[in-house]
């Protein structure tokens, strides 16, 4: 069949798509006012979003990284804090403290305390010495500290010749601290041969002073490598950071307490220390002279 029609053509010439033509116009404009209404209705809700995340992170940065060196972070950003309920305290140096003042240094205080004795580094394995122990060691006594000397121990090296070369370097006289043993590292030896060694080192150390060393560690490195009964026979100089109040149970005569400490005499952070006791009882844990010794065994 044919198609006689024909299509009415457009009065005045105007299109037969006005409408159709503006409609993709006015399609962008209500599509547009549709998102900005949707995100001005979840805005509240996308704030609130944000908010939470940052309050959540602040609260995990704070429980991970600030609560459990609280202690730290206060002696780093403030004033450094010191645990009540002792008087008798100290300091330990080495190279690190660099040039010391000790015209300041000998009048200085820890909260409100008197500094009483410095502890020194003096050797490190069998043949690193600190550069700075002679002086360091010499000042400490010219000042009226009472002063003490540590090795600090190598795992894998050999401990009589650790000891030896201890022993070469350093001269402790009555008066002096007892030789200290620092043993933080196990390298790579097991568990008995470590406490082998260290008690190798304590033994040589011991006979040559009669005095039992000192036993310098952290509170886990005790608890996990020298929890011998053997080592209980040790005066222990524990280091445990950040608290107020120090955790180990077991016998201790000093506390290294902090290593961000700050004293008169000394720029920079310096390591703090607590002796259990009173002053007499430090003067009397000191070494005795041998003729000293010898009397008392007899009365």
């Amino acid at each position: 069949m044919a198609n006689n029609y024909k299509p009415r053509k457009p009065r005045n010439g105007s299109s037969g798509n006005k409408h159709a033509s503006s409609s993709p116009k006015s399609g962008r404009s209500r599509k547009t006012r549709n998102k900005k209404s949707v995100f001005g209705r979840y805005a509240v809700y996308i704030w609130t979003g944000i908010i939470l995340v940052a309050v959540a992170y602040v609260g995990l940065f704070y429980y991970f990284f600030v609560s459990p060196y609280s202690f730290r972070w206060k002696a780093i950003y403030g004033e450094p804090e010191y645990p009540d309920g002792y008087n008798v305290r100290g300091i330990d140096i080495s190279h690190y403290q660099t040039s010391i003042k000790w015209d300041k240094l000998r009048n200085a205080s820890l909260n409100n305390d008197p500094v009483r004795f410095v502890i020194i580094k003096a050797t490190e394995g069998k043949d690193l010495f600190d550069d700075d122990f002679n002086d360091n060691f010499f000042q400490a006594k010219e000042n009226d500290f009472i002063r003490g000397a540590y090795h600090f121990f190598v795992p894998g090296v050999d401990a009589a010749a650790q000891a030896r070369f201890f022993l070469h370097q350093v001269h402790l006289v009555p008066g002096d601290l007892p030789p200290v043993l620092d043993i933080e590292k196990t390298g790579k030896l097991s568990k008995k041969q470590l406490q082998n060694d260290v008690k190798k080192w304590l033994d040589i150390v011991e006979k040559k002073y009669g005095v039992k060393p000192i036993l310098y560690t952290s509170y886990k490195f005790k608890k996990d490598y020298l929890d011998d009964p053997v080592f209980n026979e040790y005066p222990y100089w524990i280091a445990h950071y950040y608290i107020n109040k120090l955790e180990y149970k077991g016998d201790w005569v000093l506390w290294q307490h902090t290593d961000c400490g700050k004293v008169d005499g000394i720029t920079g952070f310096v390591d703090c220390n607590i002796f259990n006791g009173t002053i007499q009882d430090l003067e009397a844990f000191t070494i005795k002279d041998r003729e000293e010794d010898l009397q008392e065994a007899e009365l």
